[in-house]
């Protein structure tokens, strides 16, 4: 039973969740209902070109995570135990357009919510989502761990950077948060992604259009991974900061086996291979830098957390190929099929 995961711990347990109208988000909330949790969501109303609506949660504030005042009186209001941080400008492009709302987001954003959470009091844990992309990329052939620099050359990927400081120093300044962590993941897929300048979302909107793709850097490498993965990941230290332990504190990386390091072109090819309607042709971007090459070394979680990526790159792709398939041409959402779909190729937790 999906409800009985995770020792069943997250059953009637008082959740604050901000982010849940975006992609990640969605994913989290759907499976947070699913295993019985009191969810609290704070978040903006959703964006369009999004046609999905957001599943529910117990209690909705439909605000903006910079207004500080509005956050502290959700937080105390619900006095949560488990913490999810997902709320972000996720976009690398719109943080050329708009660097100080970015950079006002992510950083001062996840300062409001900790300091929120800091005079709160009772809660026992907090997972703050960040970036792989908060490394200072060297463009290794290896993997990043969580010990390596933090850096950021475009403003997205320094607002990470600079989060995962602000957050380090709450943990280790503030005793009431000592049990805080921070989560860097690769290049995140899975169905409902409908936001502008991102891979599968452009495919998807492009195949329904008849039109053929533009591959801005198809040379680019990238860890792909479907969003159930890391979400098992950050549910699993919700867990254990839940069962009173405290060593799981700090940075973990979240990333697929090496099999999900692909190339943009690669990626694309393969999920044109499960729908014949996805076309593309490559072309090199033209537009501010991206980084070209980036990997995660996951050996952190591997061995303290026991978290391994439940699908491989080709499940990956043929699962999030499937679910927008079946939206776009029947109206159907397979998000919590899905879930429980991957549940049960996964070990009990």
């Amino acid at each position: 039973m999906t409800v009985d995961l995770f020792q069943g711990i997250y059953r009637k347990r008082s959740v604050f969740l901000t982010g849940h109208t975006g992609f990640k988000g969605t994913w989290m909330l759907r499976w947070l209902n699913l295993l019985g949790a009191d969810v609290t969501a704070f978040a903006l109303p959703r964006e369009p070109p999004s046609p999905l609506k957001p599943p529910q949660p117990k209690r909705e504030y439909l605000d903006d995570i910079r207004n500080a005042e509005a956050l502290a009186e959700a937080v105390q209001a619900v006095q949560p135990e488990i913490v999810f941080h997902f709320a972000a400008q996720a976009i690398v492009r719109r943080s050329y357009v708009d660097p100080t709302g970015t950079f006002a987001t992510n950083v001062v954003g996840t300062a409001n919510l900790l300091d929120a959470c800091r005079r709160c009091g009772g809660v026992r844990g907090i997972v703050v989502i960040t970036s792989d992309k908060c490394y200072r990329n060297n463009e290794w052939d290896w993997g990043y761990r969580e010990n390596d620099p933090l850096g950021g050359r475009d403003p997205y990927s320094a607002s990470k950077s600079c989060a995962e400081i602000v957050a380090e120093s709450f943990r280790l300044s503030f005793p009431e948060l000592a049990n805080l962590a921070t989560c860097r993941s690769g290049n995140i897929i899975g169905g409902g992604d409908w936001a502008e300048d991102r891979l599968v979302p452009d495919l998807m909107r492009d195949a329904v259009a008849g039109k053929a793709t533009l591959l801005r850097m198809p040379d680019a490498t990238r860890p792909w991974q479907h969003v159930l993965d890391p979400l098992r990941g950050y549910l699993l230290l919700g867990q254990k900061f839940l069962e009173g332990n405290q060593h799981y504190a700090g940075a973990w990386n979240f990333g697929p086996d090496v099999t999900g390091n692909l190339t943009v072109g690669d990626v694309a090819d393969r999920m044109s291979q499960y729908w014949d309607k996805i076309q593309f042709r490559n072309a090199e971007s033209t537009g501010p830098h991206e980084a070209r090459l980036l990997m995660l070394d996951c050996a952190k979680a591997r061995n303290q957390l026991g978290w391994t990526p439940g699908w491989n790159i080709d499940t990956t792709l043929r699962h999030t190929v499937d679910w927008y398939r079946e939206y776009t041409e029947f109206g159907v959402d397979l998000t919590e099929r899905q879930i429980i779909d991957y549940v049960d190729t996964e070990p009990t937790s």
